[in-house]
C-alpha cells in the first residue's frame, strides 16, 4: 500500500506492507543516492515479508530535497530526524503500531537507523545494517542498546574497518557478519540473498523471539 506520511514538516511517500499475523515491523532508510524503490532493499522487503514480518519503505527526502545542489541526502542529522519522525507515525497506527520495531539501514541511511535507536531505545528493537556507514553515528554509538547486526562485503574493505570500529562502541547486543567475496553494493551472485536471510533471522529473533529454518520460508537467492 502506498501512501504520504506526514512527519517533521514535511509529507514522505512510502509503501507499506503487513502480510497477515505480522510479527513485527521493520522501517527502512535507505542510503546516499536511494530511495524506496531501491530494487536491493525491496527484495530484502520482500523476504522479510515472507517471513511473516511488515514492512514500511519510505523517502526520508522529498522530491525538491532529493534534487537539491545542498545534498541533504549526506544530512544525517536531517535523515535520523524524518526516520524518527517515521517511526513515532508508525507507532501511531492501528495495527501494524502495536508490532514490535525494527529498523533496517543501507549506507549512510544506517547511521540514521542508529541515531533513531538511540533516540527510542524503548521502541527500536534491533536494528540491520547492510553495507552501512554507523561511524556516520559518532559519539551516541554507545547510546544504541537495541540488538545490531552489522552486514559488511568481505571486499568492501573501508566500510569494512569502519564497521568494525562501529561495533566496538555499541552499547548493546552487536554482531558483525561478513559476507564472503561481497563488494559494497552485495551484486555477486547469491549474496544479496545471504543479506536478506542474515535480517530475518536477527529480527524474528529479536522482534518475534523466534528462531527460523529459511529453508522452510525464503526461495533460492
Amino acid at each position: 500500500m502506498s501512501t504520504a506520511i506526514q512527519c517533521a514538516g514535511v509529507v514522505l511517500d512510502a509503501d507499506v506492507t503487513v502480510p497477515p499475523d505480522s510479527r513485527g515491523l521493520v522501517l527502512f532508510a535507505h542510503g546516499s543516492g536511494s530511495s524506496r524503490l531501491s530494487p536491493r532493499n525491496r527484495m530484502v522487503a520482500e523476504r522479510l515479508n515472507g517471513v511473516g514480518l511488515a514492512t514500511v519503505l519510505t523517502d526520508l527526502l522529498t522530491a525538491d530535497e532529493d534534487e537539491s545542489p545542498l545534498d541533504a541526502r549526506f544530512d544525517i542529522g536531517l535523515l535520523a530526524e524524518r526516520l524518527t519522525g517515521v517511526a513515532d507515525w508508525v507507532a501511531g497506527l492501528a495495527v501494524p503500531g502495536r508490532l514490535p520495531l525494527g529498523l533496517f539501514g543501507a549506507s549512510t541511511g544506517a547511521a540514521a537507523a542508529l541515531l533513531t535507536a538511540a533516540e527510542r531505545p524503548g521502541q527500536v528493537r534491533a536494528v540491520v545494517s547492510r553495507g552501512g556507514r554507523p561511524d556516520l553515528a559518532g559519539s551516541r554509538l554507545p547510546e544504541v542498546t537495541a540488538p545490531v547486526l552489522l552486514i559488511v562485503g568481505e571486499r568492501d574493505e573501508a566500510v569494512l574497518e569502519l564497521n568494525r570500529a562501529a561495533d566496538r562502541e555499541l552499547g548493546g547486543e552487536s554482531a558483525l557478519w561478513v559476507v564472503p567475496g561481497a563488494t559494497h553494493l552485495f551484486s555477486e551472485p547469491g549474496t544479496l540473498g545471504q543479506v536478506a536471510g542474515a535480517a530475518a533471522q536477527w529480527f524474528a529473533r529479536h522482534l518475534a523471539h523466534a528462531e527460523l529454518n529459511l529453508d522452510d520460508y525464503l526461495p533460492d537467492a
